[in-house]
């Protein structure tokens, strides 16, 4: 995108007025000031510029609690965990510079999975003499660079680079037979790693984990190590047909600023060097019998080593099994407690093999489909449950596409739950793994879209050509892969509105795919194609309209497929009524809105605008009803509201964009959804 118009908002000069104190959050009437973060006190091997914080455009109560000495400093991976003593974050300050690749660099998504070494990346590069290009800045690790917390607020950069030193803790170093990995749990979008010139590995796609083995690249005992990070991100430059979701460089409407760089933790740990637990696959469901676990424990070594397991109900011991690493093996465990939104109950597990031993956690739930009163219907744990909550940006206006804060990000999860909702679908992007483990507790289902390919703007009736579609494939298969282990995660979503959807007559990969995901996982639904251009694919049959509903109806409007009544009939997005804020204004602009002109300008283009709060949420009150009335007389199992939160030049959130202006009417919220889930047990 061009670069943005940022505003130079003095936030802490100013004061809330003619806003109702019941539409603020408590403590929001003075809006925080950008910190300027304590000094940071590591070694660095160049003058870098000092880091900053940058202004933004829009803060959140959040932003002063940014700290670049304790910044996401949690523990990354709750479902595989060691001693606190075998790891340590390596978030925090580091050091980045803008590589400077020419424009005509990189020409389409194959030139990225050709990148594996620095000299191919030489090639591309046309900033002087490689790794020169400008003095280095320091960072806050993990961040977006565009966003005002990274230090940097820098927009279309495609190539870039970040440096920090690590030293080895003394007690990894003094305990012989252990190795070093450095775990990266998202860096958009290419990636090559390079410890003390070493080059140690490589990674294609922004929304997954990905670890290198640092062992033989590190320097004696004692001494530092410098950790290189490279990174390449087009987004949706012409001929880049990747996914990326809603991230876009020229940012209008319901496309918004890009996310790139290293914006999910990096940390490391101590493993053993033999064979260590490198990863888990875990079901817990109930069948005939009782509740069931079923386990995979891999190994690093790919052995059929001695593995002892052992859940635990509030740190009492309720269930043993001695199995085998990398191989399957299923085991009871009495009296388990289902896990369910009102009772989303979760068993600790540890797992022992030789001298590597791992926690984790599971909870107790079986999803399916059934006909029920002649109607086809989601179920959870046997029984039809009505799915109900908001389309879910995950954008943060200090952040973009990482929370300020962990306490940010459970915020919303709080807020929706607060309402009675029970799930959440998290559009076009994938979050930090801390997201789903925070729904796992508190029990919101979660249906998770795999981030759309979509082509620029200038190129919006492109195709993927198979070897973009196979890279789609690839990485909708890892996430499955590794986000398969929440219990929370109820729904996979292939397609959305027909981005990226190949749809030439006769040929529809949606059905091949759905069956590759199934493969991968049979314990879930599939929404092969949520919105348009439906074939048949998948479990539901998914319509999208905007402001009413039409869940399970039958009739139904351009471009939705009439109701397949094979399938589970599903709203999977209606609403959308806007408001503009109209709290405070600051240079002709409301204070809790997004201030880019260009944002702002697209504003019109919402579904329906209302003119106060007061039509606000008497339109949402109508929709609702309308979705009741739905539920009570055709086959709606379930329906997604647009949205959580304003989102740039979207303005049709049940909070703003800042999280400070709550728009909707929470009693009368409540009681409408309760109303929904009653119409639902009636028909069940």
């Amino acid at each position: 995108m061009a670069p943005l118009s940022f505003l130079s908002l003095s936030l802490g000069l100013l004061t809330l007025s003619h806003v109702s104190a019941s539409a603020i959050r408590q403590g929001a009437a003075n809006p925080p000031k950008i910190p300027n973060g304590p000094p940071y006190n590591g070694t660095v091997q160049s003058q870098a510029i000092p880091y900053a914080p940058q202004p933004a455009l829009l803060t959140t109560d959040w932003t002063a609690s940014i700290d670049p000495s304790n910044h996401w400093t949690q523990h990354p991976r709750p479902n595989l965990k060691r001693d606190d003593k075998w790891w340590q974050t390596l978030n925090g300050i580091w050091r980045y510079k803008n590589m400077h690749f020419a424009s005509s660099a990189f020409t389409n998504v194959d030139d990225l999975a050709d990148i594996k070494t620095i000299p191919d990346l030489k090639k591309k590069y046309d900033g002087g003499p490689f790794g020169q290009a400008e003095q280095e800045k320091e960072t806050l690790i993990p961040s977006c660079i565009e966003s005002g917390f990274s230090g940097l607020a820098e927009n279309n950069v495609t190539g870039m680079q970040f440096k920090r030193t690590l030293k080895i803790p003394d007690h990894w170093v003094n305990e012989t037979g252990r190795k070093v990995l450095i775990h990266f749990e998202a860096v958009d979008y290419k990636a090559l790693v390079h410890v003390n010139d070493h080059q140690l590995g490589e990674n294609l796609g922004g929304y997954f984990r990905f670890t290198v083995d640092a062992t033989n690249a590190l320097n004696k005992a004692g001494e530092e190590n410098e950790l290189v990070v490279t990174v390449v991100d087009p987004t949706d430059e012409p001929g880049f047909y990747t996914p990326h979701g809603k991230q876009t460089r020229t940012p209008s409407h319901i496309f918004y600023t890009p996310c790139s760089g290293i914006w999910q933790s990096v940390w490391m740990e101590s493993v053993p060097r033999e064979s260590y637990v490198s990863d888990l696959d875990v079901v817990a469901d109930m069948d005939g019998k009782g509740m069931i676990v079923t386990m995979t424990v891999h190994s690093s070594s790919n052995t059929t080593a001695a593995v002892k397991v052992s859940v635990l109900e509030d740190d009492k011991e309720v269930a043993t099994y001695d199995g085998s690493a990398n191989q399957e093996f299923s085991f009871q465990v009495p009296d388990a407690k289902l896990w369910s939104p009102d009772s989303p109950t979760l068993y600790n597990i540890t797992i022992t093999m030789g001298d590597d031993q791992v926690t984790s956690y599971t909870g107790f739930r079986t999803i399916s489909k059934g006909v029920v009163n002649g109607i086809q219907r989601p179920l959870l744990n046997g029984k039809f449950v009505f799915q109900f909550g908001p389309l879910d940006q995950g954008y943060w206006p200090d952040g973009i596409y990482l929370p300020p804060t962990e306490e940010a990000m459970v915020w919303d999860l709080n807020f929706i739950k607060s309402l009675g909702m029970n799930m959440v679908r998290k559009h076009i992007k994938v979050e930090p793994q801390l997201y789903y483990h925070a729904c796992d507790k508190l029990g919101l289902l979660v249906i998770q879209d795999m981030p759309s390919m979509r082509p620029a703007a200038s190129q919006a009736n492109d195709a993927p050509n198979p070897a973009q579609q196979a890279e789609f494939e690839r990485q909708l298969g890892v996430m499955v892969t590794q986000f398969k282990h929440h219990p929370s995660i109820v729904t996979w979503v292939i397609y959305n509105e027909g981005w990226g959807q190949i749809r030439e007559d006769g040929n529809h990969p949606e059905f091949r795919i759905t069956d590759a995901v199934r493969a991968l996982d049979p314990t879930r639904l599939i929404d092969s194609v949520t919105g348009w251009f439906d074939h048949g694919a998948g479990d539901f049959h998914d319509n999208h309209h905007y402001a009413s509903p039409q869940c399970g109806t039958p009739w139904q409007s351009s471009p939705n497929t009439p109701y397949d009544p094979n399938r589970i009939g599903f709203q999977g997005e209606f609403g959308g009524v806007g408001h503009v804020p109209e709290n405070t204004r600051y240079d002709n602009f409301p204070l809790s809105l997004w201030p880019d002109p260009k944002a702002i300008a697209t504003i019109p283009e919402t579904y329906e605008l209302s003119a106060d709060l007061d039509s606000f949420n008497y339109r949402t009150h109508v929709l609702l009803g309308e979705l009741r009335d739905q539920v009570e007389h055709y086959a709606c199992s379930g329906a997604v509201y647009t949205q959580t939160t304003d989102v740039e030049g979207e303005v049709n959130g049940l909070v703003t964009y800042d999280r400070r202006v709550v728009r909707i009417n929470v009693t009368q919220w409540k009681e409408d959804i309760q109303a929904l889930y009653d119409a639902a047990a009636k028909r069940s």
